[in-house]
């Protein structure tokens, strides 16, 4: 039961950290010929988006991350429900073993091989939910990045910018001036995006 609760938690936390670390360096932007942009580096425009400010504040991401969450504790709670249910129904065939309760050798190889493939079943169950919720974070780590790479497309018509990056803590930028930084913009056009989505 530990190991199983130790795997769901730590599926959990993968689950986030790859859902937060897939959008990064995945932005968009769109080569257009005619850039009446402020002067930059070698005439380019160029700006940044800081990733871990838009995980936080992007609703969509947001709501993605408490779905998975809420996903993974009902599996959590699922499977340390099932696991205590057969830790109780081991204990109980130990305890008629150690008094010789049962009626036969036989009976005591069936009741061991009912609760045997009872672990395998619960196992494979294990098994099979992590899996979903591995699949359902892909899923998610790819509407999460075309919604991005999406609005972008939409932004940059009329923006213009060059070259658009992306920034988690020194990852990609060691140093950019703050003038450059256009997180709270796009945080913005999504978070209004998705609200239209919504309604």
């Amino acid at each position: 039961m530990k190991r199983i609760n130790y795997l769901i938690n730590v599926l959990a936390v993968l689950s986030l950290v790859v859902l937060f670390s897939q959008c990064k360096g995945k932005t968009n932007t769109e080569d257009v010929s005619t850039q009446k942009a402020t002067p930059t580096l070698s005439g380019m425009k160029i700006a940044y988006v800081e990733i871990d400010t838009l995980l936080a504040k992007y609703n969509f991401c947001i709501d993605l991350n408490e779905a998975m969450v809420k996903k993974s504790e009902n599996v959590r709670l699922t499977l340390n429900e099932k696991a205590k249910d057969l830790d109780q129904q081991k204990q109980d065939f130990q305890k008629k073993y150690e008094n010789n309760a049962f009626l036969s050798k036989d009976r005591a190889q069936q009741e061991y091989d009912r609760l045997a493939k009872l672990q395998q079943d619960l196992q494979n169950l294990s098994n099979k939910l992590q899996n979903e919720l591995v699949t359902e974070n892909n899923k998610n780590s790819l509407q999460f990045r075309d919604s991005i790479d999406n609005f972008l497309k939409i932004f940059n018509k009329t923006k213009h910018y060059n070259l658009i990056l992306s920034n988690t803590g020194f990852d990609n930028l060691l140093y950019a001036d703050k003038s450059y930084n256009i997180t709270k913009e796009i945080i913005d056009g999504l978070n209004a995006r998705y609200s239209s989505v919504k309604k």
